[in-house]
């Protein structure tokens, strides 16, 4: 199986050190285009750009970005509860027409409860992937070209259409990534590739399961990816050291007021970041090779894979034995990790090569829209 081999955008910030503004570099728009213009000539598959209070917009970054790349994917977060499933729908069909079918979609519920109340949503864990169900299925059908009456509990529409269709058929894929029952549920009806952060092999192999069993019960097959970071050197003491550099100023304080304020968080994703290694940097190598000192400070996916190439493969290699195709890598700082994962693993691994979307329909002319809902016949010229 070809694996496809994500990098990221760090649109929070970059730098040589984790938790210290020591060794940070600005990130501005000429920056992220250095990033991504060179994950696009290395050959990844595709950039996640981040979401959230602390990041630039990842829809006008990516938009900003797709001119100046050719291959390269684009995997934009949806809010659910803080724009509504058919605005939603009308922008990415427009980013996918704009990138000519490099748009990809990340589901993203949200796990900091002042972060959401910030932005207006006040809704439980519950009642967020409740709502969160209703949102993607209004917004799958519209993409889809279907005329949408919903009533639910959390979002009613109705007539709900898109003019302007994706390029990508029958619209963009959607991805996700949620460890709770309620966001299993959502995987196995809606999305086509759910993503795990980085676990131990056997908390990866029982999530990954459970979600196909549930998939299953609807008739249903879905993809799946991993979210890691990489420390990958030419030998496994030059990568140990590494590991330990990007925590070398971290000090006890520090970690411990991280921690208390990724504690308020009501993700299970985030919880089980943080029971891996519990605060303590003393016990950071939670499997073979999976290092969980970026969790100490940062969150989301707090876990690395560490060592020199052959075995970082082969951790990887084992994690796709599980049926996992799809690797959406990082490290720091990202533009030169970018050049030392690609020259040191692609090697060693099958990694699928950059594609053009297929399935993707023509843009038709069509002149001016002369009303809300009425497109004009193109006509040839005389």
């Amino acid at each position: 199986m070809s694996l496809n081999i994500f990098w990221f955008l760090p649109t929070h910030g970059d730098g040589h050190y984790l938790g210290t503004s020591r060794g940070a570099r600005a990130v501005d728009h000429g920056y992220l285009q250095q990033v991504a213009q060179a994950a696009d000539r290395l050959g990844y598959g595709g950039v996640l750009i981040p979401t959230g209070r602390s990041c630039e917009d990842s829809w006008l970054v990516a938009a900003s970005l797709i001119p100046v790349t050719q291959k390269l994917k684009f995997l934009v977060a949806l809010r659910p509860g803080i724009i509504s499933p058919t605005v939603a729908a009308r922008q990415a069909a427009t980013l996918d027409r704009l990138s000519n079918g490099r748009a990809l979609f990340n589901l993203v519920t949200g796990g900091d409860p002042d972060e959401l109340a910030g932005d207006g949503l006040r809704l439980s864990h519950a009642e967020r992937y409740e709502a969160s169900v209703e949102f993607t299925r209004i917004w799958r059908r519209v993409l889809e070209g279907e005329n949408v009456d919903y009533e639910g509990k959390h979002i009613q529409v109705k007539g709900a259409k898109l003019l302007y269709p994706p390029v990508q058929r029958p619209r963009p894929p959607l991805y996700f990534g949620g460890s709770s029952e309620a966001a299993q549920d959502l995987a196995a009806e809606q999305v086509e590739l759910y993503l795990t952060w980085g676990e131990p092999l056997e908390a990866v192999a029982e999530k990954i399961a459970s979600v196909r069993e549930k998939a299953a019960r609807q008739g249903r097959t879905l993809r799946f990816g991993i979210r890691l970071h990489v420390i990958v050197r030419e030998t496994s003491e030059e990568a140990w050291q590494a590991a330990e550099r990007l925590i070398s100023h971290l000090d006890d304080d520090t970690i411990q007021r991280a921690q208390a304020s990724l504690a308020r968080y009501d993700s299970v994703g985030q919880q089980r970041m943080a029971a891996l290694h519990q605060g303590d940097r003393n016990r950071l190598e939670v499997a073979p090779n999976l290092w969980a000192g970026v969790g100490l400070v940062r969150s989301g996916a707090g876990t690395a894979l560490v060592g020199d190439a052959a075995t970082v493969a082969e951790r990887i290699n084992e994690y796709a034995a599980l049926g996992i195709d799809t690797f959406v890598l990082s490290g720091y700082p990202h533009l030169e990790e970018s050049y030392r994962v690609a020259e040191l693993l692609f090697p060693l691994l099958d990694v699928a090569p950059q594609q053009t979307p297929e399935n993707l329909a023509p843009v038709v002319a069509a002149g001016e829209m002369i009303s809300s809902d009425i497109l004009p016949t193109a006509v040839a010229a005389q």
